[in-house]
């Protein structure tokens, strides 16, 4: 919950989460406690027969949580919040189209809706536990907000994030024009594959490599709190050496990466016990291509990813900083980044750093991992400034006249 209050993703007094234990108890958050504020010792246990046990009266939404449990026996964990996007689509009756994304499409499934009851009541419950009856794992609910189901409170979690993450996108995305989505062809191209790597035994961690993966944590954290990156997507890397460089691990929550959680890779395999990134072609591709590139992150910012999923070009000639940091921003059609890097390696450079993945967030090289995240940041403050100028009037770029003096200015390639 804290989590959830800290990204903005429901207000002080609304949102409910509950987990089943093995015993079928639920435990849930109380009613009329602040969620900035919450304590272990507030949440409320409810017992299979009813008795109730904690500090607090159990949330006024406990029915609903009760009723989804007892429809769909394989959830363990519930999350219910008002995250402002899916409100958006809540108030006017409509379900976000998890086909925008592979990463959403598989790890939310099609989204489902509840038509609206009185909050609390038990014709709520059944109308919500009858939408996840179908099989639904997130339910927008009809001008209420969402409902979400895990086998655990960690997959609840990670299918509101991806939900409301493509709900927002597709909000953006819409003011910049029409919105692409994937069909069963391209979600094809994306099925996971990551038995081509072998293992080898590695030798202790000298002090570069321990200075390198504490970068990475630091900044994949950093990445995180600042709405770069969602829990399930991204991968930061670094170079140590010719063919070999550290990556983040498949799939680990970008939140609570570890320094110990990176991947060694090391002449295309990789240390043994670990499973890298899917990027991990990608990158080494990237690397062995263009020397002078040490660092590379594939990332979801919310307004960079809008542009990623229409035809509308991110031009970079806002103002110096954007087109001295990002020069051309090119689109990559989507497929190119499940091959074998080499193609992708060939469409992206040093002088044009920057890269939308069509439907599937940005590509960053940088010389540093400094210098990769600036432009991320870079990036993602453009994007939001020319989705901002929408409502404004058109855009008026840069001149040519002014970019030939930046070129000299900044000894620009």
């Amino acid at each position: 919950m804290d989590r959830i209050y800290r990204y903005r993703m429901t207000t002080t007094s609304g949102g409910n989460l509950s987990i089943r234990d093995a015993n079928g108890d639920i435990w849930v958050t109380p009613a009329r406690v602040d969620k900035g504020s919450l304590r272990r010792d507030d949440i409320v246990c409810v017992r299979k027969d009813g008795s109730v046990e904690g500090l607090h009266p159990p949330s006024s939404e406990l029915p609903f949580h009760q009723a989804i449990y007892s429809v769909r026996p394989d959830l363990g964990a519930i999350v219910h919040a008002h995250p402002v996007a899916l409100v958006a689509f809540s108030i006017v009756g409509q379900v976000p189209d998890t086909r925008l994304f592979h990463q959403a499409s598989k790890i939310c499934g099609p989204g489902g809706f509840a038509p609206y009851a009185l909050p609390g009541s038990a014709a709520l419950g059944q109308k919500i536990a009858d939408t996840f009856k179908q099989n639904f794992n997130c339910v927008i609910l009809q001008n209420h907000g969402v409902a979400v189901g895990g086998t655990d409170l960690q997959e609840a979690f990670q299918r509101f994030e991806m939900f409301e993450f493509t709900a927002k996108t597709i909000i953006k995305a819409s003011l910049l024009g029409e919105v692409h989505y994937l069909d069963d062809e391209h979600l094809a191209l994306s099925k996971e594959d990551l038995s081509h790597f072998q293992e080898f035994d590695r030798d202790p961690a000298d002090s570069r490599e321990k200075e390198t993966r504490r970068q990475l944590a630091d900044f994949i954290r950093r990445g995180y709190q600042q709405r770069l990156l969602i829990s399930k997507a991204g991968s930061f890397s670094a170079r140590l050496g010719d063919d070999s460089f550290l990556i983040t691990p498949h799939q680990l929550d970008r939140s609570v990466v570890e320094l110990e959680d990176f991947v060694l890779i090391s002449k295309g395999s990789c240390e043994r016990g670990k499973v890298p990134s899917r990027a991990t072609p990608d990158h080494r591709a990237i690397y062995r291509r263009y020397p002078q590139i040490a660092a590379i992150v594939n990332a979801s910012p919310v307004n960079g990813t809008a542009f990623s999923v229409t035809d509308c070009p991110c031009d970079s000639r806002t103002i110096p900083e954007s087109y001295v940091f990002l020069r051309e921003v090119q689109k990559i059609p989507f497929g190119m980044q499940f091959g074998d890097g080499e193609e992708l390696a060939r469409r992206i450079s040093p002088r044009n750093p920057i890269a939308l993945l069509e439907n599937d967030g940005v590509l960053v090289l940088g010389t540093s991992i400094l210098d990769a995240f600036d432009r991320l940041e870079v990036l993602e403050s453009t994007a939001e400034a020319l989705i901002n100028s929408r409502p404004l009037g058109k855009v008026a770029p840069m001149s040519e006249l002014v970019i030939k003096e930046l070129a000299e200015a900044f000894s620009l390639e």
